[in-house]
């Protein structure tokens, strides 16, 4: 049972899953790291010195300066900022995978050859028969086999 486990896990699906894994984690981080240090703060200035990872409501009623103070005085809160972010965040993830997989899409397309085909038209009936065949077997009519 261990070397058939080793040898699923070793498969190059697998490998390649686990890299992609890998590097969509980071690629993750990167992207979080755009919205919440690069993208936020010139849309907060533009909205009047707005900082979203720290906009939320207090559903006990009480104000709080900051969402660090109603956090520390074990406030329940609706971060709806952070919210923002993160949905931002998945915006821009979602986009960058759309372009990722629709280019791989393009170069497969490119690179793969059709199957050719295993079957040919009755010249009676028009069915698709296979191609070795030397009789229909939809109208019985003898056909002629194709040479090799």
């Amino acid at each position: 049972m261990l070397k058939e486990f080793r040898q699923f896990a070793m498969r190059g699906s697998m490998v390649d899953m686990a890299v992609g894994i890998v590097i969509g984690a980071a690629f993750g981080k990167i992207v979080t790291s755009l919205v919440n240090d690069i993208l936020m703060p010139p849309i907060g200035l533009v909205l009047g010195g707005v900082n979203f990872s720290s906009l939320f409501v207090t559903l006990n009623g009480k104000h709080y300066a900051s969402l660090a103070a109603a956090h520390a005085a074990g406030a329940p809160t609706l971060n709806y900022g952070v919210f923002i972010n993160t949905t931002i965040d998945f915006i821009i993830v979602a986009f960058a995978m759309f372009i990722v997989i629709t280019q791989y899409q393009r170069l497969a397309a490119a690179f793969s050859t059709p199957e050719p085909s295993k079957t040919r038209d009755c010249p009676y009936c028009l069915s698709a028969i296979p191609k070795a065949a030397t009789r229909c077997p939809y109208c019985t009519s003898q056909v002629e086999p194709l040479a090799a």
